[in-house]
């Protein structure tokens, strides 16, 4: 029998996990993460109603609740980096920094201080331990696999952490919860920025980030329409141009946030938006220092892409290059490029530059 902590986040995940330790025997306490000072707003954030729903599922399950506050920490080490990010003209990846700093720093600090044997969390991966080394591996559910967020994770993080659904698919996970009468059996799913909630991204943003009008062109330099700020766009975007006209959606292809210019091209798969090679910095490997040997392996750009057959080259201990089999669409600086090898996540890096050959 362990003695585990599990962050509580209000969901169906979370609940459906608890509920399986407690199980499998182990003496089970919940933590409830307050990670954002979010204004009395409730069109924005259902911090509130998260609680609420987790404090139910606690009582119904017989376990203790504790809350803990990490705003100062969030805003330290998750936020102002995100924000910066931004005003770059990256599109950064929040969520792999909370887990790193946060869930899996902070949180985990906090439960071995109070004594507890390991943390869990309601994400969908498994973590494959050989001897002295943890594997971290794809959730069964490949839908729902999140590895992409975790590929950050070391090897202390990795011992101490348990995912008691990784093994499962979304639907049993529901099911687990109605057959309980978990009252967050059939509670939507947060898509929202990790600990920020369900907010209208751009509104939030321009909370920090003012509007700033600017052009939006062609690459040929003809100007198009007219864009709110440049650092609002991502590579790839259609919604929001603003593009009338015939034939085929507009989609930022590129933009210049020192101008505050925005370049659009027509077409999904426009050769603009598709790249071969991706640049990549801030490396981390799962098992340790050490990179995996140069070769074949798989990799993805973005979280709901499939991984795509890439060759790594590293360039140094903190740069790589990826060659992939065949061009990727929508490349963004800024977020997160993870590798496989099959079911094995060994790490990845965040994409500096994509280029065509």
């Amino acid at each position: 029998m362990e003695n585990i902590i599990i962050g509580m986040s209000g969901g169906v995940d979370s609940s459906v996990a608890a509920a399986k330790l407690i199980e499998q025997g182990h003496k089970v306490t919940g933590l409830f993460m307050k990670n954002w000072e979010e204004e009395d707003d409730e069109a924005y954030c259902a911090a509130t109603q998260d609680l609420e729903d987790a404090q139910q599922v606690c009582e119904l399950l017989g376990m203790e609740l504790k809350t803990i506050n990490f705003s100062h920490e969030y805003w330290t080490r998750v936020f102002q980096q995100f924000l910066g990010e931004y005003r770059s003209g990256r599109t950064p990846n929040p969520d792999v920094v909370c887990n790193r700093e946060i869930k899996f720093k902070e949180f985990l600090d906090w439960a071995v201080h109070l004594g507890a044997d390991c943390i869990a969390t309601g994400h969908y991966a498994r973590i494959d331990r050989q001897n002295r080394r943890c594997l971290l591996k794809k959730g069964r559910d490949r839908d729902k696999d999140q590895s992409y967020f975790l590929h950050t994770l070391d090897q202390k993080a990795l011992r101490l952490a348990r995912f008691p659904i990784g093994e499962m698919h979304k639907k049993q996970v529901r099911e687990e919860a109605r057959k309980r009468a978990l009252p967050t059996h059939d509670k939507k799913d947060s898509t929202g920025i990790c600990f920020i909630g369900e907010q209208r991204f751009r509104d939030f943003l321009s909370r920090y980030l003012p509007p700033l009008k600017g052009q939006i062109r062609t690459l040929g330099g003809q100007v198009i329409g007219e864009h709110q700020g440049a650092h609002y766009y991502t590579v790839g975007q259609r919604q929001g141009l603003g593009i009338g006209g015939e034939g085929e959606a507009w989609y930022v292809a590129d933009k210049d946030v020192h101008d505050n210019i925005l370049y659009a091209v027509q077409g999904h798969d426009h050769p603009a938006l598709m790249k071969r090679i991706v640049l990549a910095e801030q490396l981390h490997w799962v098992a340790g220092d050490s990179p995996p040997l140069p070769g074949h392996y798989k990799a993805k750009t973005r979280y709901r892409h499939d991984e795509q057959d890439c060759i790594i080259t590293l360039i140094g201990p903190n740069y790589t290059r990826i060659e992939f089999e065949s061009p990727q669409w929508a490349v963004t600086p800024g977020q997160s490029i993870v590798f496989y090898d099959g079911d094995i996540c060994i790490g990845g890096g965040v994409i500096q530059a994509a280029l065509d050959t």
